[in-house]
């Protein structure tokens, strides 16, 4: 009998160990460690490297205010460089070595695509920091959510729907890319357009096209009401370049994916008179800098105050990083103090809320893990963005085959 108390005390010990060695990586009773990448150098760094940041500073925040139940979180930051073989990479590194709970990364489409059979085959819960992600979002994956600027999907459908709403276009001509990036928007530009009983002309070029005279010349010909283009930053830029030109002076609409760097796109464009007839698309709630994201600035200042003193920054996809670190602390909030994977999925699948930093809300759910698919539309005029007014969303659903 005098042995009873050790031995309960034996039994009690090797249970807790059992229950320590069967908790998921990354969670302790202090911490939960994030694995968190985007391309930080490189030609592509304007797409993540301050939108990293943004999530950073607000992770940093929830740190200040206590953490999530008690447990702060801690970051592990990577650079994908925009690479599919950089991000794949930094995926295993995260996941294998530094034993991460869950992934906050990726801010290029193509790249994140790259790392759905990986993700899938660890069982790694994975939140897309800003890129769409449409390849790995559909058909949806248990363990994969994005889209938090919008989707691909989402992008094509708003900007139909825009010009025929707004500008009243009947005749629309659609400049995209000839790949699946292309497909992706075109697929819900279609749908859309149908919808509305308006007709799509497309013209796709390849991305890396250096001379868009032949498109151009097709879009012309065609004498569409408005012409929308869809690619990259580089080939808008000789689209709309290109389209002065030629005498068109028809409404030109931007996608968000081609103004990474509007003084850089005026520049390469060469003339102020080409954009007297241009709209951007825009997936924020207001205008950069607006009274809606002031807070967003603010504390970007307070959080990096030499670099917000440097030219150029915050870069224009900043406050994209908010909104998914948002899903990632409401998923931790909403799994409760029993950290696990499995909750935290099932969490992440039921998310709706407003971030106060997108055009739509974020919502989530078990059949479509796009989280955001609203923008609104600035007038564009070479210097200055002049908001107008409404939001335009995506009609396109996600129907499974």
């Amino acid at each position: 009998m005098k042995h009873r108390p050790l031995v309960a005390a034996l039994a009690l010990a090797a249970f807790a160990a059992g229950a320590a060695a069967q908790q998921d990586p990354g969670v302790t009773d202090k911490t939960v460690k994030l694995g968190v990448f985007a391309p930080l150098s490189g030609n592509s760094m304007a797409y993540g490297f301050d939108v990293l940041n943004a999530a950073k500073m607000y992770y940093d925040k929830v740190n200040k205010e206590g953490g999530v139940h008690g447990r702060k979180i801690e970051l592990v930051i990577e650079d994908d460089r925009c690479s599919a073989n950089d991000l794949l990479a930094a995926v295993k590194k995260l996941t294998e070595q530094d034993k991460v709970f869950a992934l906050n990364g990726g801010s290029c489409s193509g790249a994140v695509v790259g790392a759905r059979e990986y993700i899938e085959r660890s069982q790694i819960p994975f939140v897309m920091l800003n890129a769409s992600g449409d390849g790995a979002l559909y058909p949806p994956s248990k363990y994969i959510f994005g889209a938090f600027s919008i989707s691909q999907r989402a992008v094509g459908g708003s900007m139909v729907q825009f010009a025929s709403e707004h500008l009243k276009a009947k005749k629309i001509g659609y400049i995209n890319h000839d790949d699946a990036y292309g497909s992706w928007n075109l697929e819900a530009a279609e749908f859309q357009a149908k919808k509305l009983g308006d007709e799509l002309k497309v013209e796709s070029v390849n991305p890396n096209i250096t001379d868009v005279t032949a498109p151009m010349l097709k879009v012309r010909a065609n004498n569409p009401d408005v012409l929308v283009i869809t690619t990259y930053a580089r080939p808008v830029g000789l689209l709309i370049k290109k389209a002065h030109e030629l005498g068109f002076n028809k409404p030109i609409v931007v996608g968000v994916n081609g103004t990474a760097d509007l003084k850089q796109l005026v520049e390469n464009v060469g003339n102020k008179e080409a954009f007297k007839n241009v709209y951007i698309q825009e997936v924020l709630a207001d205008v950069p800098g607006g009274p809606k994201l002031k807070w967003v600035y603010d504390l970007y200042k307070a959080s990096y105050p030499d670099l917000a003193a440097k030219p150029g920054y915050p870069q224009t996809y900043m406050p994209y990083g908010i909104p998914s670190a948002m899903t990632v602390v409401n998923a931790l909030k909403a799994a409760g103090p029993q950290l696990t994977r499995e909750k935290f999925l099932a969490a992440l699948a039921q998310t709706k809320f407003d971030s106060g930093v997108m055009a739509g809300p974020i919502e989530l759910t078990a059949t479509d893990h796009a989280g955001q698919k609203s923008a609104i539309y600035l007038k564009f005029d070479g210097e200055n963005k002049t908001l107008v007014p409404g939001t335009y969303r995506s009609l396109w659903v996600y129907q499974p085959k």
